[in-house]
């Protein structure tokens, strides 16, 4: 089936979706099965959003995605609803690429994943956002999400390997905003989490912390390479390294 085909198929399975919806909300419908009217209803939104999906209509594949949400959520089906808003966030992220609107879908899951206390969903959720409000420079909220994220880990043995990695993110936020802001802030971190300071990460600081000091962007670059020849940094650790570099006077804002 080509691309206007499922459209087609999309469409008409949307309007059955809404005539179920419709026949569910009267008296009648709710005492017979009108629940699993809606329930069918919600199924088709979802099928019709792939079929969307698809054919390259993502509005409309998030106008189904919203319509199931909406019914899951008055239904008290919040995971269900978390779901299809990361769906739709992973649509702004990948294809529309609107950012913003990507950061209020995974909000949004996150909130409903806590309320279930499903924490470990809830989280990566809320990691999406922090790199994405790193990314658009609204630091203090990232922050807050990796120290949060952090110190919620760093006491379960089978995730606490990765509270050193939101402690270095956190850290690094807080340096792009402030030299000694990311010095108390890693200070703190080794205070309430001992294994960061035998970190890598830990020790990486430590030292462009006191190459920025000295604002000697060579050390800088140095200290970066021999971390990266052992531990690949990846994109959002790159960038972020060259937005502190590029407070270094003189800099020419690379890390080659």
């Amino acid at each position: 089936m080509d691309n206007s085909g499922k459209e087609k198929e999309a469409i008409q399975l949307m309007a059955e979706a809404d005539k179920k919806v419709k026949s569910s909300g009267s008296f009648l419908g709710g005492m017979f099965g009108g629940n699993h009217k809606v329930e069918e209803a919600c199924e088709m939104y979802a099928r019709a959003a792939n079929m969307f999906k698809m054919a390259k209509n993502w509005s409309e594949a998030i106008k189904c995605l919203n319509a199931a949400i909406d019914i899951y959520t008055d239904m008290g089906r919040f995971t269900i609803a978390a779901k299809h808003h990361i769906t739709i966030a992973e649509v702004y992220e990948s294809e529309l690429v609107d950012i913003e609107k990507a950061i209020a879908h995974y909000e949004q899951a996150a909130d409903y994943y806590k309320g279930e206390e499903s924490n470990s969903s809830a989280n990566k959720c809320l990691l999406k956002v922090a790199s994405y409000s790193a990314q658009l420079e609204q630091y203090p909220k990232a922050i807050e999400i990796y120290e949060q994220v952090g110190t919620n880990t760093m006491d379960n043995p089978l995730l606490k390997y990765s509270a050193k990695e939101y402690f270095f993110k956190a850290s690094l936020c807080h340096f792009i905003v402030d030299e000694l802001n990311a010095k108390l802030a890693v200070g703190k971190y080794e205070e309430m989490f001992p294994a960061f300071s035998d970190s890598r990460e830990c020790k990486l600081l430590k030292k462009l912390l006191e190459a920025h000091e000295e604002q000697n962007a060579e050390a800088f670059t140095e200290a970066v390479k021999e971390f990266d020849s052992i531990s690949r940094l990846d994109q959002w650790h790159t960038t972020m390294l060259l937005r502190i570099k590029k407070t270094i006077q003189g800099d020419e804002g690379d890390l080659k």
